[in-house]
């Protein structure tokens, strides 16, 4: 018998999550068939089959989250090719140390004092190794509660003190999908960036009728960035240190029941209002059906939160590396200001902007949000 692992569908994953499987037990499959599909990091997506042959065993159910090289499907020897370089011989190939064995009974192992033996010889996968980096847990203090002797994810969290004690009456909802997701990338923000907020407000009383404010604040953060690159960036640590952007692809905060996205919207300071707003209306389409791609919701070089449509005016944003800023539009409203020394009613747009102060300056944040307000202030 030989399995099939879980494999990373996008940079940097660490877990899915089962939504339905489309083969069973005893069935025989063809190489790239549909196996299961999975939901993570936002995105529901097909594993196909890495070769051929009929099916022995599934492991886990719908609503299981499995880590990253978990074992996914056994296969039947002799019954095709194996045309997988992942497909391992489990019965004659031990668990490696970083691996979690694929079956057997959990055995549960006492803690051993810090110093007594190193990360490299402590049983996890690369996903719980990478979960305790982010949340700067030391692998040698956790107490192990998988099988074998293998440190889990829930050790991990323990160990950080992310869970808490259970002491409601109430059922507790699991963090599932895009939920889980939130999670650990804001979790991660929390641990990494020095967050600092400068707010503003735009007078857009002069807008023409009809004027679409996403693809307005698009264009005007797109120009801020020429003016001042050092919020289009990426900060790779002190000392990788920091990479300015020569194109500006924004990542747009997008809420659903369902959790919050933020997909991708590609070299933003190159497109028409027109095409940006196509943009937007597939992305919200794809969001709706579940269908955006993965390679959508990477790789964003700045964000925009327009907030205000639901309601607020300023807000101190999350910051989620390797990007140093978020731009955040509140809900505009009518106020009494002073205009060429006259008393008058003005539309104004409340705007903020979160930056992470480790490698942005005051006087940097300040100008790029001058710029944006300076832009929307334009009648055209």
């Amino acid at each position: 018998m030989s399995t099939f692992r879980l494999p990373d569908v996008g940079e940097g994953l660490q877990e899915a999550e089962i939504v339905a499987w489309h083969v069973g037990v005893g069935d025989h499959v063809v190489a790239d068939q549909p196996l299961v599909s999975v939901e993570t990091d936002k995105a529901v997506v097909e594993i196909p089959s890495p070769r051929s042959g009929r099916i022995a065993a599934l492991h886990g159910e719908p609503g299981d989250v499995l880590d990253v090289g978990a074992a996914l499907v056994d296969f039947a020897d002799g019954e095709g090719a194996d045309a997988g370089a992942i497909v391992g011989d489990l019965p004659s190939t031990p668990a490696a140390p970083d691996e979690a064995p694929a079956s057997g009974p959990p055995a549960r192992t006492s803690a051993a004092p810090p110093g007594a033996r190193s990360a490299a010889a402590v049983r996890a996968t690369p996903a719980v190794r990478a979960l305790a980096a982010t949340l700067g847990v030391d692998l040698t203090t956790v107490r192990p509660t998988g099988p074998g002797g293998t440190v889990a994810r829930a050790d991990v969290e323990a160990a950080a003190g992310e869970i808490s004690v259970d002491d409601g009456v109430e059922p507790i909802e699991p963090l599932r999908g895009v939920r889980r997701a939130m999670d650990t990338n804001m979790t991660r923000a929390g641990r990494q960036v020095v967050p600092a907020t400068v707010t503003d407000d735009a007078d857009v009383g002069d807008w023409a009728l009809g004027t679409d404010p996403t693809s307005r604040l698009l264009r005007a953060l797109a120009r801020a960035c020429v003016a001042e690159p050092a919020l289009n960036a990426a900060y790779l640590g002190r000392d990788r240190g920091r990479r300015l952007h020569d194109h500006v692809d924004v990542g747009i905060a997008v809420d659903t029941e369902d959790g919050l996205f933020v997909p991708v919207l590609r070299d933003v300071a190159n497109r028409t209002p027109d095409d940006l707003r196509r943009g937007l209306d597939k992305m919200r389409a794809d969001i709706e059906a579940r269908t955006v791609p993965l390679e959508h919701l990477r790789g964003a070089t700045i964000s925009l939160s327009n907030f205000g449509v639901f309601g607020g005016r300023h807000a101190a944003l999350v910051v989620v590396p390797p990007q140093v800023a978020i731009v955040g539009a509140g809900r505009a409203y009518d106020a009494v200001v002073a205009r060429h020394g006259e008393i008058v009613v003005r539309r104004l747009l409340p705007l903020s902007l979160t930056f992470d102060h480790r490698v942005v300056m005051g006087g940097e944040a300040t100008r790029f949000l001058d710029a944006i307000r300076k832009d929307l202030e334009a009648a055209t």
